[in-house]
């Protein structure tokens, strides 16, 4: 049995017992064991199943480990975290979904349960590289999907894709005019076409997607509860919020605020405040140090420090289909916001996918060094830094800064790789060369808009290099192995909020975080680490999620609400995996290039384009 009491034995008995495991603890003093014990949401034991007997008493729960992998709590270093939870029960989430007419399907579906008023809307987590097709959805199969239900589909940062019915309750017409950064898509008579282009700026996609309804009260918090349920239901126990476009400080944050003093987070989250106002950000800046500071909070919910941006001008948008921004000057605004936070003890985090972004912005943090302004004793980053230069991580280092990395480029990075070549993509990110100069390297997903949420994805992506559609870009010079990727998704997003020394590792003293993985990380073929979940996944000593033998075990939560949720008929994360006999492959193939084949044909024959008869003999090639 995975669970069972045992008789007491000595007073001060622990809370949870986990033994007959392989468990690898992130310790180099004790790298591996078989048992832990738990009491009050803290690691009192490591070792052996003889070990932990004694600590078993009345009231212990007692997992059998089964012999399964178990590894610290996953720690997303980069996660809009709040915000996917505010809006996660009404997002139709095609993560994971093999193939466009898989993904239609479900949409089609969706619109007919959705009530009036409301969107049906896929917003992120996957990439047309993972579709059989590999291709988007076009406005005329959203149309004829949804014909009445407004439907949004966001595409990485780079597009989106409306119906009619979303163009109509957007308000977007022939004379909306472009905004900055972005493109509506017009036909040739002016009317817009369905598509939005990010040009390169995504704000065009967020301000369409802020028009459609959103959660209000206890709904909002179901909603953030099953989110957090669906990171744990992987293994994650922390994350790191980079807050981002259209998350106000502190109306936005109030769910996880209430969430925490209730005692119901299942996640511990530390969270960044951003601007939102381009013109307004140091006004922002100064507000929020007046009401806060890093630190505040517990070890479920805290303040981390700013950004991911901390002025407007210094964004570098990242969509690879466009050209890389020229940007204005913004040095003098930048320095600015830089001194305020360094004077009032604030660290902070720095979305820059270029090099001739990061470049610029070293150069106004070397003015500060000079000045012993800088860093002053605050912890900060760079995010992303696809195309950051050996030169650049030589003065990220000096300056004493770290680097968070995500896998942005298993969704984009045929993009990449077509726009900058194959000698840029398989250098981006440099990961070999910023371990090699000691800093911390930390991972995250970047997830919910553009990557999944899902870690296994970005944990292959680490170890393999690949893309979702398989293609390798980066070459094994420039890859890490799995204990290195596993490190930075646990002991290094602990470095980012100065929390090294309670979690990332299991050792007595540190939270009793962990997971129970339904495959072992280290000898699972590498191209199934993706498909990895967690069974049993632990956060302060709570079993916050349960599946398989453990079934029943973790917390119970609120159903979903409302119940025309797109999460309460299909879920979240779709876990399919393809099938290991290649011969069973091909037999799908072909089933599906014969069915796709016969919508072909009847389409053909409706539009009077086919002479033969019904069940006649069909060959397209030679009926064009």
């Amino acid at each position: 049995m995975p669970v069972g009491g045992l008789v007491p034995r000595a007073t001060g008995a622990a809370d949870l017992v986990v033994r007959n495991a392989t468990i690898c603890t992130g310790d180099p003093r004790r790298p591996q064991a078989e048992a832990l014990a738990v009491r009050d949401g803290v690691i009192t034991v490591v070792g052996a199943d003889k070990d932990v007997a004694a600590h078993v008493g009345p009231q212990t729960k007692v997992v059998d480990g089964l012999g399964r992998r178990i590894i610290p709590g996953l720690n997303d270093a980069h996660l809009h975290v709040i915000r996917g939870g505010l809006n996660y029960v009404l997002e139709l989430r095609w993560d994971g979904v093999g193939s466009l007419r898989q993904g239609l399907a479900m949409l089609r579906e969706q619109a007919m349960r959705t009530p009036k008023g409301q969107w049906v809307r896929v917003v992120g987590g996957w990439s047309a590289e993972q579709f059989a097709e590999r291709r988007l959805p076009t406005v005329a199969e959203l149309n004829a999907a949804a014909p009445e239900t407004p439907v949004f589909v966001l595409h990485l940062y780079q597009s989106a894709v409306l119906n009619r019915a979303a163009l109509k309750a957007a308000g977007l017409g022939k004379d909306t005019p472009d905004p900055r950064g972005g493109q509506i898509v017009r036909g040739r008579d002016g009317e817009p076409t369905g598509m939005l282009l990010a040009a390169p700026s995504a704000l065009v996609l967020y301000s369409v997607l802020a028009k459609a309804p959103v959660l209000e009260g206890e709904d909002r918090k179901t909603s953030t509860r099953h989110f957090l349920r669906e990171l744990n239901r992987f293994g994650l126990t922390s994350a790191i919020d980079a807050a981002g476009g259209f998350q106000n400080f502190p109306e936005n944050y109030s769910t996880v605020v209430e969430l925490a003093a209730e005692g119901t987070l299942s996640l511990r989250i530390a969270y960044h405040l951003f601007p939102q106002t381009a013109g307004q950000e140091l006004d922002d800046l100064r507000r929020w140090i007046e009401m806060t500071r890093p630190g505040d909070g517990d070890a479920w919910l805290r303040l981390n420090g700013a950004g991911e941006n901390l002025i407007w001008a210094a964004t570098d948008f990242e969509n690879f289909s466009q050209p890389r921004p020229e940007l204005t000057p913004y040095e003098a605004e930048f320095e600015t916001a830089i001194r305020l936070l360094m004077e009032h003890g604030w660290g902070f985090r720095l979305h820059a996918t270029y090099d001739e972004t990061i470049s610029r912005d070293l150069a106004v943090f070397e003015k500060l060094a000079v000045e012993e302004l800088f860093p002053a004793g605050n912890r900060w980053l760079f995010d992303h830094a696809e195309t950051v230069s050996p030169d650049s991580l030589d003065r990220i280092a000096a300056l004493g800064g770290a680097v968070s990395v995500q896998n942005r480029l298993s969704f984009q990075g045929e993009a990449f790789l077509r726009r900058y070549g194959p000698g840029a993509a398989a250098d981006a990110p440099p990961l070999r060369e910023m371990l090699q100069r000691g800093l911390t390297v930390a991972a995250g997903t970047d997830a919910t808009r553009v990557s999944t949420y899902n870690p296994w994805v970005a944990l292959h992506w680490l170890v393999s290099g690949r893309t979702l559609g398989g293609l390798a870009l980066r070459p094994p010079s420039n890859r890490v192995d799995r204990s290195t990727a596993l490190e930075m998704f646990t002991r290094a997003g602990a470095a980012l909020t100065g929390e090294e020394s309670v979690k990332g590792v299991l050792r007595p003293g540190f939270y009793a975080d962990l997971a129970v993985l339904s495959e072992d990380y280290f000898t699972v073929a590498e191209p199934d680490i993706a498909h990895i979940e967690s069974l049993l996944t632990v956060a302060g000593g709570r079993i916050v999620y349960a599946a398989a033998e453990y079934e029943g075990l973790d917390e119970e939560l609120p159903a979903v609400s409302p119940d025309w949720s797109p999460v309460a008929h299909y879920g979240g994360y779709q876990s399919g995996r393809p099938a290991p006999v290649p011969g069973v492959r091909q037999a799908q193939l072909i089933g599906e290039a014969v069915s796709e084949s016969e919508e072909h044909r009847l389409w053909r024959t409706g539009h009077g384009l086919t002479p033969h008869p019904a069940g006649a003999f069909f060959d397209p090639c030679f009926a064009l």
